[in-house]
């Protein structure tokens, strides 16, 4: 869910779910430990932190002063797994969550109203996690889009077949004005909104995979200028490296939940 939702729609920078449908809005942490996440972050990110809108358990990382994401302290009061997970903006909440469960997907938690919008959180039929938001989205919305912080793959284990579930969820390639395009390139799904690429979809994860790791998920991608740095930061403060490469590096953090740092370029 957005953490950081304006108190009026009035404001002349707030953009709506309805313009952006289809398209990933945001990402959000499930954690145990809001202040010790904080620290992580902050160490491994540069991340710094505000306050958020809904309360004490809520946090705003900030990059360079602009939103970055969110953390949600509720894992353990909610008994949720310690996750990130993003967002997209629907027209309709309510009917996105009927189209999940109709397309044999399922409703975790919602939708319910968090004003000026109505969340829910999802699994699709292989389990990945993600959520929906409809409504305003947080102000300086487009800076966060522009500045393009972070970016989402699914890992799944038919990308042909999640595309057809996403696409009728969240009426991607809809013929609708605005809505996301959906190409088939080089053996995976691309998502385009507005003319950007804005999340992948790659097949070949395993459903009953003991590692969650290699099970079907959405993976978050943090741009940074350090891949090597961000690495060493996460051991040194709890966190392991899972895999590295030249560009990227998959890491856990203290608490166990799992994200990508890949090296700030082109997508």
């Amino acid at each position: 869910m957005n953490h950081d939702m304006p108190t009026s729609s009035g404001t002349k920078d707030v953009v709506s779910s309805h313009s952006v449908f289809g398209a990933p809005c945001w990402v959000s942490l499930t954690s145990r430990d809001v202040k010790a996440t904080e620290e992580f972050y902050g160490a491994v990110l540069g991340w710094q932190w505000r306050p958020a809108k809904l309360g004490d358990r809520f946090r705003i990382a900030l990059a360079d002063g602009s939103p970055v994401a969110g953390i949600a302290g509720v894992a353990a009061m909610w008994q949720m797994a310690v996750a990130w997970t993003p967002y997209f903006a629907v027209r309709s909440a309510d009917d996105a969550a009927a189209r999940v469960q109709e397309r044999m997907g399922t409703v975790a938690v919602g939708p319910i109203s968090l004003p000026p919008g109505r969340a829910a959180l999802l699994a699709d039929r292989d389990g990945a996690t993600f959520g929906i938001w409809e409504g305003d989205l947080f102000t300086d919305w487009e800076t966060w889009r522009n500045a393009q912080p972070a970016f989402i793959t699914l890992h799944t284990r038919d990308a042909f077949d999640a595309a057809i579930f996403y696409g009728e969820v969240l009426d991607w390639a809809s013929q609708r004005p605005g809505c996301c395009e959906v190409h088939y390139e080089g053996g995976e799904v691309v998502l385009r909104s507005r003319g950007d690429v804005v999340a992948r979809i790659e097949s070949g994860a395993l459903g009953a995979a003991p590692d969650p790791a290699i099970r079907p998920h959405w993976q978050v991608h943090f741009s940074v200028d350090d891949v090597e740095a961000c690495a060493r930061a996460a051991e040194l403060h709890g966190g392991s490296v899972l895999s590295k490469g030249g560009h990227e590096a998959v890491l856990r953090d203290h608490d166990g939940a799992q994200f990508t740092v890949t090296a700030r370029r082109g997508r």
